[in-house]
């Protein structure tokens, strides 16, 4: 498509569920693609298509839409979104307490800000119910009524209980009992992985070096997002060519190694840029946008050609995958990623190709063996009548 169609994507409440809101002007090429994305629908009222909002959705409708229209959305679309919460001024000192508790238990910013959420929109379902009322069944209730409805992820529903089992220890005087509360297991999706030749395409094809150097960083070191975009300048010794990753998550600082080929983006990326405080520095110094990397590493796949939905965590698993197939023992690589468990970075044995690439296909084994048996015949190909 030579004239790109301009899409606009956003997030709204409608029919009391959390909806990806996409409009464009009539373009049977762009629907046909909607077609093929879990849970799109038309909706008349609005002339919009509605897609049930997950991140995992979101992701989706930018990797597929993104190749063959301009996207024109915001950073908010990388935050949940929010809605109207209905709480007695009780509820609210009750949460504001269970915020305190949080913190007294030293649970990270992001997780407290998470569950205290999560037991503000529980407790705004159940506005005129006393707490001493409600018990698992009301548990089981909002689920059915609110996460089905809103066709919430199942980690989403994780997330949930165990901020319920946080809340019912805060607050016992509820019916609810903690141990009866069960997540539902995880959904068991193997990431996404670039090949090599695909990250040296990505790097190459990203002009600006800012951006270049983020990507490099992030590939080179297995980095998370949260964990690039709070580096210091004083986190690089490039001396012993080491970077300092602190209080990551789970409260843990670790050292990884820098790459020999990156040190001269780096350097160069200093120069140019003298960034003050942090690695990367939005505007007056502060700390870059998690919704602005995303953004132009989407635009840097397009360029790359790369037909796989491509987010900064997508070069954490390829770092992974990577350095498993180079033959490096599985506890070296959960002590780099910053793992506490050996269990998480075992998803990385079940993508990588080391051990795949030498079994045989029972295709390629018909054909060898038609192949011997006519040695002075014309070569079996599949592309002729065998």
């Amino acid at each position: 498509m030579s004239n790109k169609t301009h899409i606009t994507i956003a997030i709204e409440s409608i029919e009391g569920a959390s909806y990806i809101t996409i409009s464009f002007s009539y373009n049977s090429e762009i629907i046909e693609c909607l077609r093929q994305i879990p849970t799109a629908r038309w909706y008349p009222p609005k002339r919009v298509w509605l897609v049930a909002y997950s991140k995992e959705h979101l992701n989706l409708v930018r990797g597929v839409l993104s190749k063959i229209a301009h996207l024109e959305d915001t950073d908010q679309l990388d935050a949940k979104p929010k809605r109207d919460l209905y709480l007695r001024e009780d509820q609210k000192k009750l949460l504001n307490a269970f915020y305190r508790y949080l913190q007294g238990k030293r649970y990270s910013k992001s997780t407290i800000r998470t569950y205290v959420f999560a037991i503000a929109d529980f407790l705004s379902f159940y506005h005129d119910t006393e707490l001493e009322s409600l018990d698992n069944r009301a548990v089981e209730l909002y689920i059915e009524n609110v996460f089905i409805k809103r066709r919430y992820s199942v980690s989403t529903q994780r997330q949930f209980i165990s901020a319920l089992k946080l809340f019912t220890v805060f607050k016992p005087t509820t019916n609810i009992d903690d141990l009866a509360l069960v997540r539902p297991s995880k959904s068991k999706r193997l990431p996404v992985v670039l090949s090599q030749e695909e990250v040296i395409d990505l790097i190459r094809s990203t002009r600006n070096l800012k951006h270049r150097a983020i990507i490099a960083l992030l590939y080179s070191c297995g980095l998370r997002i949260s964990e690039l975009i709070n580096l210091n300048l004083s986190d690089f010794d490039i001396d012993r060519r080491q970077l300092l990753i602190r209080d990551s998550k789970g409260r843990k600082d670790r050292y990884v190694s820098l790459a020999e080929s990156f040190l001269p983006i780096l350097s160069n990326y200093f120069s140019t840029y003298r960034p003050k405080r942090y690695f990367v520095e939005g505007m007056n110094g502060s700390r870059y946008s998690p919704g602005s990397v995303r953004q132009f590493l989407r635009r840097s796949s397009q360029l790359a050609r790369i037909n796989k939905v491509v987010t900064p965590h997508t070069l954490r698993h390829s770092y992974a995958t990577h350095l498993l197939e180079q033959g490096v023992d599985l506890r070296h690589i959960q002590s780099l990623l910053g793992h506490a468990r050996p269990e998480t970075t075992m998803i990385y044995t079940h993508v990588t190709r080391k051990d795949l690439m030498q079994i045989s296909s029972p295709l390629d084994v018909i054909v060898k063996q038609l192949k011997s048996a006519q040695k002075e015949q014309t070569n079996v190909l599949l592309s002729r009548n065998i």
